[in-house]
């Protein structure tokens, strides 16, 4: 029985140290993205099921990181964390059929929009531009050029899909309105 207990706390300390790491590295390289008012309004979009773009961007930068750990991929730790925060920079409600330009197409134009808002923001290496503007691969015809980019495509595809399917903690919370 004790023996289970120091495994629990264990299990627990190594996820507390991981989130730390996370949110050092988040820190350390996307400061200034964090606190943009841009991003922060992220909150207010719904990007799968009832995900806020701003969670969903942040796990995204979280699994990028720890599919590079655990697979021992060499990666510009930089663009992969800024790439992956700003991947679904679109900064719209996709969802809104009264929205001007509505498109239905949402999966297809959206990493060029992401894209262009990011660029206008932010000094974007090459790198987080491909990171941006493939992360919908195979949907953007032109797959990824740099390992970054793959690693953010897939971790986006995996959180997505957790998304989706409400099994990821806090995707089945109630949608979040802004009001004029």
């Amino acid at each position: 029985m004790r023996e289970k207990a120091i495994r629990e706390d264990e299990k627990l300390r190594k996820r507390y140290e991981q989130k730390r790491e996370l949110y050092r590295l988040l820190r350390e390289h996307a400061s200034d993205i964090l606190e943009s008012k841009n991003f922060r309004s992220t909150r207010n979009y719904i990007q799968h099921g009832s995900m806020p773009v701003q969670r969903h961007c942040i796990d995204v930068a979280r699994q990028s990181i720890a599919i590079s750990k655990f697979f021992h991929v060499p990666c510009n730790e930089r663009a992969l964390i800024r790439g992956a925060l700003l991947h679904d920079y679109f900064l719209y409600d996709w969802h809104d059929k009264t929205r001007e330009n509505y498109q239905m197409l949402h999966g297809f134009y959206h990493p060029g929009i992401a894209l262009a808002n990011a660029s206008r923001e932010y000094n974007l290496s090459l790198r987080e531009k491909d990171i941006i503007k493939k992360h919908m691969w195979p949907l953007t015809v032109v797959p990824p050029r740099c390992r970054e980019a793959w690693i953010v495509t897939t971790a986006d595809k995996y959180c997505s899909l957790l998304e989706t399917l409400k099994l990821r903690k806090g995707a089945g919370k109630a949608r979040i309105r802004v009001t004029g």
